[in-house]
């Protein structure tokens, strides 16, 4: 068991990222780039990352904002669409721009109204991905307006994945920012070739934190927190050392006018307060001796990429984080934000 006051991990990556651009990238990223020495880029800007050279010229943004000093080193990804080119795809990925690609359902979550309407319109696209390696990575969330939103993502592993992998069976499938027991079982069960990523935020809340004291705005994301039994489900998924689990922070900044509105974004700002959360509920389960593996070993292992070479060490001692960050004239919101944490970094 690591020492109970403090622990050293190689240095963890976050695969699950969004930095959005402009004057949100320069104020997000360094929260991020302090905690983790890579980050899978998520695609969904206005326009959304749907070709090789704009991926190019996004990754070449995100490097040019870094804190000076830093080594965070983006992964970026493909927008999926109905109209996407398998030579494209093949192309962006045999340059090494492109890690992945990402595949929203049409409307499932913010700028996800240019994804995929049908798999069928993409068949050609996962067949050339199965072919090369290309990892697909997935917004488990079905679309059906007669779902209800808290059964979307279980729906979706019941009626979509099993499909998808039998057409695909030498495809690899990250199911992002899972948020059910229906989900982590499904992971578990093909492991060989699946893995899911898992939020700070889905493994300290539950559907109820978006209620307390009335509507918590900033607490909204999508796939919404769902009941107590699921986030138990998540904490064992995380703290159990299992391979195909590994971090994805999932921190999506939106300015606090855009959360606190009559039709609120969707998104949790995680990226300050990350590291700090995964150690709390690592520390909480007796399982910190296991957080490396979570935080530094599975992911690498899954994309088939080098383990980090340095490390980063967390310390028990409360540290207070901001409540906000200003970017430009606006602020954002920090989840756990505003209070002091149970541990530090550094």
């Amino acid at each position: 068991m690591p020492n109970t006051e403090h622990i050293t991990i190689r240095q963890p990556d976050d695969w699950h990222v969004h930095l959005r651009d402009g004057a949100m990238l320069r104020a997000v990223l360094p929260w991020t780039a302090a905690q983790f020495a890579r980050g899978i880029i998520m695609p969904n800007l206005t326009p959304p990352v749907t070709t090789a050279s704009a991926a190019a010229a996004y990754r070449d943004r995100i490097l040019a904002a870094r804190p000076e000093g830093s080594t965070f080193q983006p992964l970026m990804t493909c927008y999926l669409t109905d109209s996407t080119d398998p030579d494209e795809v093949e192309r962006g990925h045999a340059g090494g721009i492109w890690v992945a690609a990402k595949l929203y359902p049409a409307g499932a979550t913010t700028n996800a109204h240019h994804g995929v309407t049908d798999l069928a319109r993409i068949r050609a696209v996962l067949e050339r991905m199965e072919r090369i390696g290309m990892p697909l990575l997935i917004h488990g969330e079905t679309t059906d307006p007669e779902v209800d939103i808290f059964d979307r993502e279980a729906v979706f592993v019941e009626r979509i994945l099993p499909p998808l992998l039998k057409a695909h069976p030498g495809l690899k499938v990250v199911l992002e920012h899972v948020t059910t027991i229906e989900a982590a079982d499904f992971v578990r069960a093909h492991a060989s070739r699946m893995a899911a990523t898992i939020t700070p935020h889905h493994l300290l809340i539950n559907r109820t934190s978006l209620f307390q004291g009335g509507i918590r705005p900033h607490l909204y994301c999508l796939p919404i927190a769902k009941r107590e039994r699921h986030r138990l489900a998540l904490r064992k998924a995380a703290t159990g050392g299992e391979a195909c689990f590994f971090l994805g922070t999932d921190t999506a900044p939106h300015p606090a006018g855009a959360k606190e509105t009559a039709c609120g974004c969707a998104g949790c700002f995680v990226g300050p307060t990350a590291l700090q959360c995964y150690t709390q509920v690592f520390d909480e389960e007796g399982a910190l001796d296991k957080l490396e593996l979570f935080a530094s070993r599975n992911g690498p292992n899954f994309y088939g990429l080098p383990i980090n070479e340095g490390t980063l060490t967390l310390r028990r001692g409360n540290t207070r984080m901001p409540e906000e960050i200003a970017v430009g004239g606006d602020r954002v919101v920090v989840f756990r934000g505003g209070g002091e944490t149970a541990w530090s970094i550094g």
